[in-house]
């Protein structure tokens, strides 16, 4: 019995042991854990030797360096115990790795003992620098994984097929490295991996389309695909994945798309699409994503007015609608979306309201509402937003003063209130903000006096002033205690005298505005010591600048991209800006001397504007070199002299060319036919020697074309092909010798002035812009050119994009006035004059309901002024002057305008405007009736710049040309002719 007892008791105590020992094990510490594998543990320290440890692999804060702890000795020696290390709780084997932001740098190649680990289950190596090595394939050594995320590691090159072998698969993190994924794409990784919930490949260049089988991904709960070079159509099912939380699709500008009708009970908490090409309304149903936290459609091209239902997003805390067509009132709903930190609206079509809306959202910290047609005073309660750290009002109608509550906002990072109708002084107490970093206050009505040296707040980066009734004034002394500037604007702040001293010491100047001053002299020599690698941006135009005080080859800001010197008094040789420029104008000063070669080294030039100077000699046949990259060549008014070089090569990338006003001769090269990109080209007033440029009717876009006052001759004759000058718009030909009839046939082809493309702006420009790792710069340069108009040469600082013209004045042609000019029904300036046409004025002339300026005289017209020429409406300017014709003068419309000079010397006409009365007893005959416009179809903006002959002041003796035996002299009118540029630089913005 006894025994018995002993054994019943053993067993029962042996039970209990064993119960508690597998208790302990389940919920052991990891001291009680198996140990790790020792294959496993020396793998592990040979990955770890394979690396170095440095502070800079890593770029978050938290950063350490985790692998530093692993020993093999002592209580650590238990590689299961290591930091960032996981084991399996049953088996000791290492089934997950995060060695994330721990400081490794070094490559991974095939033969990497990380691959020894084929129980790895989870994978994280994020934010290391792998230096440039590629994924090897032996990843298919680990086909457990099901979480794997290799994102900012400096991984490149084609991600490897083999990754496709990792079936298991639920979350695959590649974004953020200089990786491919092309061969195989994003099509083969969707369909072999059909379990992934989270898939993020941002900045991965997959540039493809998205597969619609991602549609089939019904786990898939976070897609990121940002920045990935995405084309086509989005598949919209993918929107309806029934379990999808964050989709971020931004920066894939070549990606179309729409959103759908979204269901209640949408998931939907993150939707990123800014900077793609996606288009339509926002759904009335976009007020079902309750769970909505962050919408960003900002530069899509989106429009119709935002549904009230956004309101219903309580949960949102970041919406950006910004840069796309809304139109209508911004929703009053917005206002119950009492979460929202950071709000952007701006660059809308908005209808015009006030800001009051705004202050029931007391949680902003950024407000954005730049150009939302926003008007009244800034209202006083905004000051209860008390939490604001950047607020810009850019480009709206604001008017009043700046609200004393600003000085207060103590926390305020950045305050725009550039581009409205601010008024007053400017407190001082916005300057000894501490930590305001960006005071953009230009293009106001400010006034009084600001002193440099009242800048408290150390924080200061950016400060703008510019084009206000402002006098900014400060010495030499002010340099010591200012802020270390980036970005200065004191664009027409009244600075005189010599270069402004203030400016002393502010050696990390990255953009600076001085334009429109009176600041006489040289450039100092420690001014050109300032920047030397920082400053991309400088703009001096418009002073009373002489010259540099050091001569140096190469100007010696090395980073530099836009230098704007024109309109001052530079003399001397021209200087030569570093290789990194792309934008440099140094028109309208008193430069002198040949372009010296090395401008030609400036690849990377995209407007080069050296006009109206003194510069000579002969064109550099190396100006090849920059119409391969360059948009914009302006030479003109200058004295150049010899042929213009056959140097365009078929990399021509110019779009506008203007080689005017100099003393050029030759022939036009015909390399200018390799410039595909060419809109407008102006060698008028040269002494050019050729034949009509028939083979200049292959450019695609050629828009403008001026040849006037030349010694161009010959017949000009047929297109080869009817497509020839299909965009032509503007055609200058007066003041040459040209003979035979007119062309007939070019009319048939110009069918830029039958139908005009209305996918551009509201003026023929260039928009020349580069991007900085903090900034982006957009310039406007706009094309201009002079045209006799309404008798009158008249100059266009800019060319609307409307404007149509023919100018075949002042040469030889001769015989009729074809019927198909009147099929180019949207041309507006016709001037025939001063040739030797005969006939009748054609009817058809009456299709052309837009024109404004129509000139026949000195030619040899003859019968009767059609009548039906008074359906006119628009014509402002009418002159036959010195023909033969006769009859009545018709009446009605714009002819009750038109004075006698626009019929002298024809004495076969009668009726009014003349004394001359017709013998049917009628004065003239009468329009015949036809709704009157309301307005001029298009208004132009010209200055008169020289006055031309008003009607009947030339007389046939100042034609085209006299021929002799072997060259022809010519007797022309000189017209003064002007290319100006309108820019205007990009708000400099730190917030990306």
């Amino acid at each position: 019995m006894p025994s018995s007892l002993s054994f019943l008791t053993m067993r029962m105590l042996l039970f209990f042991l064993l119960s508690f020992f597998h208790l302990r094990a389940c919920h052991s510490s990891p001291s009680m854990q198996p140990l790790c594998n020792d294959e496993e543990s020396h793998a592990l320290l040979q990955f770890k030797e394979s690396l170095v440890i440095n502070e800079s692999a890593s770029s978050y804060s938290s950063a350490c360096p985790k692998v530093a702890s692993w020993k093999v000795d002592g209580e650590s020696g238990d590689c299961c115990s290591w930091e960032g290390v996981e084991c399996d709780r049953d088996s000791g084997h290492v089934i997950g790795l995060d060695l994330s932001s721990s400081c490794l740098h070094g490559s991974i190649d095939s033969n990497s003992s990380l691959f020894h680990l084929v129980q790895l289950r989870r994978l994280n190596l994020a934010d290391n620098d792998f230096n440039n090595s590629k994924i090897p394939s032996e990843i298919r050594n680990l086909p457990r994984l099901f979480d794997l995320n290799l994102s900012i590691t400096g991984f490149t090159g084609q991600i490897p097929a083999e990754i496709l072998e990792l079936s298991k698969l639920v979350s695959l993190d590649l974004g953020l490295n200089s990786l491919k994924l092309q061969k195989p794409g994003l099509q083969h990784l969707v369909e072999a991996l059909t379990n992934l919930e989270v898939l993020h490949l941002s900045e991965v260049n997959i540039s493809a389309k998205v597969p619609q089988v991602m549609t089939n991904l019904s786990s898939l709960s976070s897609l990121f695909l940002r920045d990935c070079g995405l084309q086509g159509e989005f598949p919209m099912g993918i929107f309806q994945l029934p379990n999808l939380r964050f989709l971020n699709i931004r920066y894939n500008p070549h990606l179309t798309g729409y959103l759908p009708e979204f269901q209640l009970g949408n998931q939907l908490e993150k939707l990123l699409l800014a900077r793609t090409s996606f288009s339509g309304q926002l759904p009335g149903s976009l007020g079902n994503l309750k769970s909505m936290k962050e919408f960003d459609v900002a530069g899509c091209y989106f429009s119709g007015v935002i549904p009230s239902s956004l309101g219903n997003l309580t949960k949102l805390n970041y919406l950006d609608l910004s840069s796309n067509v809304f139109f209508g009132k911004i929703p009053r709903s917005v206002v119950n979306l009492l979460q929202l930190t950071d709000l952007s609206l701006s660059s809308n079509n908005f209808s015009s309201g006030t800001l009051h809306w705004l202050c029931n959202l007391t949680k902003l910290n950024y407000v954005d509402l730049a150009q939302t047609n926003s008007y009244g005073e800034i209202p006083s309660c905004l000051g209860n937003l008390t939490q604001l750290t950047e607020l810009n009002l850019d480009a709206n109608e604001l008017t009043g003063q700046i609200p004393s509550w600003i000085g207060n906002k103590t926390q305020l990072i950045s305050l725009d209130l550039g581009d409205n109708k601010l008024h007053g002084p400017i407190s001082e107490s916005i300057f000894w903000l501490p930590n305001l970093e960006i005071l953009d206050l230009e293009e106001n009505l400010f006034s009084g006096t600001v002193e440099f040296g009242l800048l408290k707040s150390r924080s200061l980066v950016s400060f703008q002033l510019s084009g206000n009734n402002l006098s900014v004034i400060g010495n030499h002394n002010d340099s010591a205690a200012l802020p270390k500037i980036q970005i200065l604007g004191l664009g027409g702040c009244n600075l005189s005298g010599e270069f402004p001293t203030f400016l002393h010491g502010q050696n990390h100047l990255e953009f600076v505005e001085l334009g429109g001053n009176k600041i006489e002299g040289h450039i100092p020599t420690w001014f050109m010591n300032l920047g030397t690698e920082t400053l991309w941006h400088l703009d001096l135009r418009g002073n009373l600048l002489t010259g540099f005080e050091q001569s140096v080859d190469i100007l010696p800001w090395n980073n530099l991209r836009n230098l704007r010197l024109s309109f001052n008094k530079l003399d001397g040789a021209l200087p030569i800006p570093p290789h990194s420029t792309i934008i440099y104008i140094v028109s309208d000063n008193r430069l002198n001397g040949e372009i010296p070669p090395a401008i030609c080294n400036l690849t990377s030039l995209v407007i080069l504007q050296l006009s109206n100077n003194n510069l000579s000699g002969k064109l550099p046949q190396c100006l090849g070199n920059i119409s391969n990259t360059a948009s914009v060549l302006d030479l003109r008014n200058n004295t150049f002299s010899g042929d213009i070089p056959e140097a365009f090569s078929s990399g021509c990338t110019l779009r506008a060319i203007d080689f005017s006003q100099n003393q050029l001769e030759g022939k036009i090269p015909k390399s200018l036919a390799n410039c595909t990109k060419l809109e407008i080209l102006n060698i008028e007033q040269n002494k050019i020697t050729d034949v009509f440029p028939s083979w200049l009717g292959i450019l695609p876009k050629l828009r403008v074309l001026i040849l006037r006052s030349n010694r161009l001759h010959g017949v000009i004759g047929k297109p080869k092909a009817n497509f020839e000058f299909q965009r032509l718009q503007i055609v200058d030909l007066s003041g040459n010798c040209f003979l035979g009839k007119l062309p007939l046939e070019y009319f048939r082809n110009w069918t830029g002035m039958k139908t005009i493309y209305k996918e551009h702006p509201l003026y023929m420009q260039v928009d020349a812009s580069f991007q900085l790792p903090r900034y982006r710069m957009t310039l406007n340069f706009d094309y201009s050119m002079t045209m006799t108009n309404k008798g009158v040469v008249t100059k266009y600082e800019k060319i609307q994009e409307f404007l149509t013209a023919i100018d075949l004045s002042s040469n030889r042609f001769e015989g009729g006035i074809p019927d198909a000019l009147g099929d180019l029904k949207e041309l507006y300036l016709l001037n025939l004059s001063n040739n030797f046409l005969t006939g009748r004025i054609p009817p058809s002339l009456s299709n052309l309901k837009g024109l404004e300026a129509l000139d026949l005289s000195q030619n040899k017209l003859s019968g009767e002024i059609p009548v039906q020429l008074a359906q006119l409406t628009f014509l402002a300017v009418f002159n036959v002057s010195h023909n033969l014709l006769s009859g009545p003068i018709p009446r009605g419309n714009q002819f009750e305008t038109f004075d006698s000079t626009s019929f002298d010397a024809d004495s076969g006409l009668c009726g009014k405007p003349l004394s001359k009365k017709c013998g049917s007893g009628e004065d003239s005959l009468p329009a015949p009736k036809e709704d009157e416009g309301s307005g001029s179809p298009l208004e132009f903006g010209w200055t008169v710049v020289v006055i031309g002959y008003a009607s009947g002041l030339v007389t046939g003796a100042i034609l085209g040309c006299v021929m002799n035996t072997r060259k022809y002299e010519w007797q022309v009118k000189n017209y003064f002719v002007s290319w100006q540029h309108k820019g205007q630089y990009l708000k400099t913005r730190l917030r990306a």
